[in-house]
């Protein structure tokens, strides 16, 4: 198959397959593989674990605040919820310790 990049309609209706990604830049086909995880990714992952395990929420939330999305920027939203549950979580705790406390 030829790899430079076609823009001849011809080609496009005699079906063949055009180069999408950028010659110059090959870091384009970076984020086609599936995420770790069973796919969907360390920080969704750890945000469904979270509900059974508390902790992971606290260890997603220190990888998303030591920039671990900036490996795969998928990563970023699943990270991010663990940091909001995670701050649920410290609020009830502390919220359900000053009730018994006090």
């Amino acid at each position: 198959m030829d790899q430079r990049l076609s823009t001849d309609v011809r080609e496009q209706q005699n079906g063949n397959y055009i180069l999408i990604r950028d010659v110059e830049n090959n870091q384009l086909g970076k984020f086609d593989k599936r995420l770790p995880c069973c796919g969907c990714g360390v920080g969704w992952f750890s945000f469904l674990l979270g509900f059974v395990f508390p902790l992971m929420w606290y260890y997603a939330t220190i990888l998303y605040f030591g920039k671990y999305y900036h490996k795969d920027p998928r990563e970023r939203g699943g990270l991010a919820a663990n940091a909001v549950a995670a701050s649920i979580c410290t609020i009830a705790v502390l919220i359900a310790v000053a009730v018994i406390l006090l």
